[in-house]
């Protein structure tokens, strides 16, 4: 018993005396580790959002600080780790290069090349979270970036610094709208940045490939983090697009982002808050999921002119379920943004190509973002075709139909007719005028709805040719005189007249 006391007593004094000489506020040991998370010991110092550097170069981002671990999500494969390995801090926040060298480039969430075009020189290095500018470093949103779309510069207008969601069901043409709008930047020294979240790498490809041949990619940059990339890669793909976008508007240039979609991206967050042991909230989203989303569409806007006035404009897409547009996600997107362009799976089915819903898109900028000449054509669309879908659900419960109904119908149609784009084909903002301005004009009313679209593509080309200074006035004055409408009118007449008297009137 008396040499047990003694061991005991011995045991008492050493621990007493120990003196922890091990410095882990620099040096960490990794403890376990799997799915993309590690949870490590040590790191006393370490920040969130801060690099660490483990064996084999690979690297993580701080993501949870607790009283006795460090939770870091790992930036790369996490099989080269192992239960006991050490882990450095580096003292910097997870940051990607910026700079014009990636114009042109694909890479990924890290800002790294993947398209096999050698090594990028960066300007410099941002990193990939960073403050919204402050109230008083913005100005209102003024200035439309044209998206070559009639319905929607028409009557759901996007300003250089807006943010606009695009919304709607999967197949419904939600990317093409996106990458329409990057082809119709080209000329218009507009930077695009294309942010991939989940896609398939065939996607990517195909999407790159169009953006060549219509002479797009030289200025966009395509930020892509696959379906097959871990969580972690998803979640930081965003926000790394971002800051890309940041070092030109920094500069006083206008750039566009697309984010493809935060759907995906709101479902790999979810995936590392619970591998994180985050408490799980409604449907399994963590409760900061809308500050997830709002940090990132707050970095979008129109500087003022004392920080140079650029602006950094973003179109979020999302994904709804079965048209579900009051869904967690949806809804969260919807509030922070200014404005939502809604597709949807019935008129996509119909014919109706961009399948855009007039009645649940809105633009919260409205027409500060048109020029003058838009929004005088295009002031009573959305009213009309609101009246034209209110007659055509009454029209299928009788027959019987008064001359009024009967011309808002047809008018309605027409509308309806002109509006339909094929893909890859964005219009400049003069002929979108022309276009509406002559479907307002009702003067093509009794055109048969298969010969509309050829017959305006046939008054543009006559305008072009015997009346070109219909299209310098517009561009340079960005109005519709009198006397360019006279102009106009007389055009469509002279066509009109042309035409074989079969196809003027409607069956």
């Amino acid at each position: 018993m008396a040499e047990i006391d003694a061991i005991t007593n011995l045991i008492k004094k050493e621990i007493a005396s120990y003196e922890d000489k091990v410095d882990t506020s620099d040096v960490g040991t990794v403890v376990s580790v799997g799915d993309g998370i590690a949870t490590l010991y040590g790191l006393d110092k370490a920040m969130s959002s801060e690099l660490l550097e483990f064996p084999n170069h690979t690297y993580g981002m701080v993501m949870n600080l607790n009283e006795d671990s460090v939770g870091c999500v790992l930036l790369g494969k996490d099989t080269a780790i192992y239960e006991g390995d050490s882990v450095k801090r580096t003292g910097k926040l997870v940051s990607v290069p910026v700079g014009d060298a990636l114009l042109g480039r694909v890479v990924n969430a890290l800002g790294m090349p993947i398209d096999g075009k050698g090594d990028i020189e960066a300007a410099a290095y941002y990193p990939i979270e960073s403050p919204a500018p402050s109230i008083m470093d913005r100005q209102s949103v003024n200035e439309p970036l044209e998206t070559g779309i009639k319905a929607i510069d028409s009557m759901i207008p996007i300003g250089k610094g807006q943010r606009e969601l695009i919304i709607g069901d999967r197949q419904t043409g939600k990317t093409a709208l996106a990458i329409d709008t990057i082809i119709n930047q080209k000329g218009k020294d507009v930077i695009c940045i294309y942010c991939a979240i989940g896609q398939k790498n065939s996607t990517i490809a195909q999407i790159v490939q169009k953006l060549k041949e219509h002479g797009s990619l030289d200025y966009t940059v395509i930020v892509n983090a696959s379906a097959s990339e871990s969580a972690p890669m998803l979640y930081v793909a965003p926000y790394a697009a971002t800051s890309m976008g940041e070092y030109w508007e920094r500069q006083g240039k206008d750039v566009l982002i697309v984010y493809d979609d935060l759907s995906k991206h709101a479902v790999a967050y979810r995936a590392l808050s619970l591998l994180l042991k985050r408490s799980p909230g409604r449907e399994a989203y963590p409760g900061d999921i809308f500050y997830l989303h709002s940090r990132l569409l707050e970095r979008s806007c129109k500087l003022s002119d004392e920080k140079g006035g650029g602006s950094l404009t973003a179109l979020p897409i999302v994904e709804t379920q079965a048209g579900d547009i009051s869904a967690y996600i949806p809804t969260n997107v919807i509030s922070i943004t200014d404005g939502q362009i809604f597709l949807t799976t019935d008129l996509f089915n119909a014919g109706q190509r961009p399948a855009v819903d007039s009645g649940l898109s809105v633009s919260r900028v409205g027409s500060s973002a048109q020029i003058k000449a838009m929004k005088k054509v295009a002031s009573s669309l959305k009213i009309e075709l609101a009246n034209y879908n209110e007659m055509l659900d009454f029209s299928r419960f009788g027959s019987d139909l008064d001359p009024t109904t009967k011309a808002i119908l047809q008018h309605g149609s027409l509308l309806m007719e002109v509006l339909k784009q094929k893909q890859y084909s964005p219009l400049s903002m003069e002929d979108e005028v022309i276009e509406i301005y002559i479907a307002q004009s009702h003067s093509i009313d009794s055109l048969p709805l298969e010969k509309v679209r050829d017959t305006l593509a046939n008054i543009r080309s006559y305008i072009a040719s015997n009346h070109p200074e219909v299209y310098k006035e517009i561009h340079d004055t960005k109005l519709l005189t009198p006397e360019t409408s006279a102009r106009i009118d007389a055009s469509v007449k002279a066509v009109l007249e042309g035409m074989e008297p079969a196809d003027k009137i409607a069956a």
